[in-house]
């Protein structure tokens, strides 16, 4: 051993002298052999490592793995209705410069099994990029035990009380906070906007399931776990028997179980056969990771029975303590929705699907006010959304930079497309800079085309059914005798007998069988001889790790098709849905979606008021009117667009004297107006603009706007003309640019077969592996 490990019989061989030794199998065998053995010893030494930084992490108390520091400004433990919740305050990195007057942001992380801090978990993350803008930049963390009793409304209660000190703490501050939510947070951050909707300026949810039926068939076995486990009630039983506390790493554990290959050979297998080099790397992840944190009882069943069995959220079945019902209809703020095709388990359908079960039409969202926008990642994999360098760089850069542009949008769904604009950037500080957005107008049949249907949605209508009657008899006939069992001792030693527990423990210097290690990996780092990398054994090892993980991945595929075969064999089935009481000619759930007759009648409202208004207005209005009218004809609103609408504003001494509310307001109220009655509103602009200098001065002021802004699409190009007819004005040349290529495939059959086929990155195309788990490429 000591041969191998020190290698004496081997000197070391300058880089490129390979061919010195010649091609012969046995030099390739024994470089090999010394190389393996080494990587065995300093692989057996992270893990040692891994074990020792898991004692001292839960010593420590589990603090949030931010890599900034930071100072607590509320402690959720002293309020009112106390929660294990913080709110901190990131304090700028040296050199690093934030301006106190703009936006501040607020960024939430999930409470998933894991600790809080991934939403800054390195100086490219969304925490980053929000201060490298100048942002005042916040952080709402929580600690490992929740107060004993605490409830999802109480945190929402804390949360709100958050936003509230933010705002009082930024009393200059341009607009309202701007919100993140990861994850779990995503959801909880809609319930506390529906509930406060006048507090946050835009929200941004990334890899947050809202829509919780929603799924490919093929693709997100995830969503079958429930009706699997016959409903809810394995939750309670779990809470019942941590003595009021569910433990964390049960949702760890279905996230490791969703990718087996990665799980079980490709993570550890990647930090083998990259041990030189992914040391670091490994562990800090895994500190977060392995980091397992608690909720109470009510909180894990609030979120089984109302959120992913239930799926209550999008419906506004959700009801508080005092009788209000939370409908994501109150939401005012601009929403931003940021998902992925390689996302496993909250793929696209599940983040987005929310908005066909709020909205009939985009008419129904402008009658609301309501701004959504979305965005969608090729690749990337679930905690990749929040995790990785790359989107940090780009999906979340583009939305702190484009944050002020969002909130003027006017009402409607936007898809947020980001285009590279130059790659000489990439891998520096200003990789961020290189990319350039654009929101384009879709419709809801841009949102249906990404499902393969809704039809398989109905069965789980009967899964939420069934489990409400097995946590009813669970609660009636058997929770009774397991708490009277379950005690805090018989909890603490079930949740230390957790296999992922056991592994670290056993393999850190509590175990005197590793006390070795650390002398034979200091022996191996001072004499590391590497295999070349054209050895044939190093080939031979990537070849066997490959069929590993393939085989690997064909057992998971035919697991998950059995067991997305035998869930809908039992939902599907007439006699369960009898059971369900789902069979019946009035079943509730039978009957045709429910209008909403107060959202139809604002619509109508609202159509009649600026009908009234229509010839309303001075200098102000017309230029607004004139501007989005050239936006609408073009359909897609660059980032610039903020640039230009900033500009208008002090380049007028009218404009000028307009509040940032009202130029709101205004733009809001001119693109409905244009959206319903584009022909009577073009044509009321000289009642508008009364005399001839008016009129001149408007459509100069315009062109003064446009002009330096790049060549103008043919359809606005075409808008200004006939604008300019209307107003009688000598018509200025404009140059017009060709129309930029839609991004998304026609809406239709077309788009759905394209993506079933492959074609694109589809509903019909497997997500790749987790690799963020396994520390690879789409985390970094």
């Amino acid at each position: 051993m000591n041969r191998l490990i020190a290698s004496k019989a081997v000197a070391p061989q300058p880089e490129g002298s390979r061919a010195s030794w010649g091609n012969g199998s046995g030099v390739d065998l024994v470089e090999y052999a010394i190389d393996a053995v080494q990587r065995g010893v300093l692989y057996l030494d992270v893990l040692r490592k891994r074990g020792n930084q898991f004692i001292e992490h839960f010593k420590e108390g589990k603090p949030p793995v931010l890599a900034f520091d930071y100072k607590t400004i509320m402690d959720g433990r002293q309020l009112e209705r106390p929660v294990n919740y913080a709110l901190l305050r990131i304090i700028p990195k040296e050199g690093t410069e934030v301006d106190p007057t703009k936006r501040p942001f607020v960024i939430f992380d999930p409470r998933a099994g894991h600790g809080p801090g991934i939403g800054g978990f390195k100086e490219a993350s969304q925490v980053g990029v929000a201060m490298r803008a100048g942002h005042p930049c916040y952080f709402v963390s929580f600690f490992p035990d929740p107060v004993p009793g605490q409830t999802i409304e109480d945190v929402g209660r804390a949360e709100v009380q958050f936003v509230q000190k933010v705002i009082a703490l930024h009393p200059d501050a341009e607009d309202k906070p701007a919100i993140i939510g990861n994850c779990q947070a995503g959801w909880a951050i809609m319930l506390m906007s529906a509930a406060a909707p006048n507090l946050p300026g835009v929200i941004c949810i990334a890899g947050s399931p809202l829509s919780y039926w929603a799924g490919a068939k093929g693709q997100n076995p995830m969503r079958y776990a429930g009706g699997m486990l016959g409903g809810s009630w394995t939750a309670a039983l779990a809470s019942d028997l941590g003595a009021g506390r569910f433990d964390g790493v049960s949702l760890v554990s279905n996230f490791e179980n969703l990718n087996p290959s990665n799980t079980l050979w490709t993570k550890q297998y990647h930090l083998y056969a990259n041990v030189d080099t992914e040391e670091q790397r490994y562990l800090e992840f895994d500190r977060w990771w392995g980091g397992h944190f608690f909720m109470t009882g009510p909180e894990i069943r609030f979120i089984v029975d109302e959120l992913f069995v239930g799926n209550k959220l999008a419906r506004g079945d959700i009801a508080l303590s005092d009788g209000r019902r939370l409908d994501l209809k109150n939401i005012r703020a601009p929403i931003v929705v940021i998902a992925s095709w390689g996302d496993n388990i909250t793929p696209p359908q599940q983040a987005l699907n929310w908005i066909l079960d709020l909205y009939r039409s985009v008419d129904e969202m402008r009658a609301n006010e309501q701004v959504i926008v979305y965005s969608l990642h090729e690749t990337i994999g679930h905690l990749g959304i929040f995790v990785s360098a790359k989107v940090a760089l780009k999906e979340h850069a583009q939305f702190v930079n484009a944050v002020d542009l969002i909130e003027i949008l006017p009402p409607g769904l936007y898809e947020m497309v980001i285009e590279e604009r130059r790659t000489e950037a990439a891998g520096t500080a200003h990789e961020h800079d290189s990319y350039v957005v654009r929101f384009e107008e879709r419709t809801l049949d841009d949102i249906r085309v990404l499902d393969d249907g809704r039809k398989d949605e109905e069965t789980f209508e009967t899964v939420a059914r069934v489990s409400e009657i097995n946590e009813g008899l669970y609660d009636t006939f058997v929770a009774p005798w397991v708490r009277m069992v379950a005690n805090p001792l018989s909890a603490d030693l079930m949740r230390l007998m957790q296999p992922s527990r056991i592994e670290r423990l056993a393999y850190s210097d509590l175990n005197p069988a590793m006390w070795g290690v650390k002398m034979l990996a200091d022996m191996v780092r001072q004499q590391r001889q590497k295999a070349a990398p054209d050895n044939a054994l190093i080939h031979a090892q990537e070849a066997a790790s490959a069929q590993i993980e393939k085989a690997l991945d064909g057992w998971r595929d035919l697991r998950d098709g059995a067991i997305e075969r035998l869930f809908y064999a039992i939902y599907d089935s007439p006699p369960m849905r009898a059971i369900a009481g789902l069979a019946a000619p009035h079943a509730d759930a039978r009957k045709p979606r429910r209008h909403d007759e107060a959202l139809e009648a604002l619509l109508a409202a609202k159509i009649a008021a600026i009908r009234e208004r229509i010839d309303k207005g001075g200098f102000p209005e017309a230029v607004m009117r004139i501007l989005m009218a050239g936006i609408s004809a073009q359909r897609a609103i660059g980032a610039d667009g903020v640039a230009v609408a900033r500009e208008a504003k002090q380049r007028h001494p009218i404009l000028r004297r307009l509040t940032r509310q009202q130029v709101k307001a205004m733009a809001k109220e001119q693109a409905f107006m244009l959206a319903h009655e584009r022909q009577r509103a073009l044509d009321a602009l000289p009642k508008l603009l009364p005399t001839r200098e008016q009129r001149r001065d408007a459509l100069a002021f315009v062109h003064s706007i446009v002009k330096g802004r790049g060549r103008l699409r043919p359809e606005a190009a075409a808008t200004l003309r006939r604008i300019e007819h209307i107003l009688e004005a000598k018509p200025a040349r404009l140059a017009a640019r060709p129309a930029l290529p839609r991004l998304a495939p026609p809406a239709g059959p077309k788009r759905r077969a394209a993506r079933k086929q492959g074609r694109t990155v589809s509903a019909g195309k497997r997500p790749p592996p987790a690799a963020e788990i396994a520390q690879g490429e789409t985390v970094t």
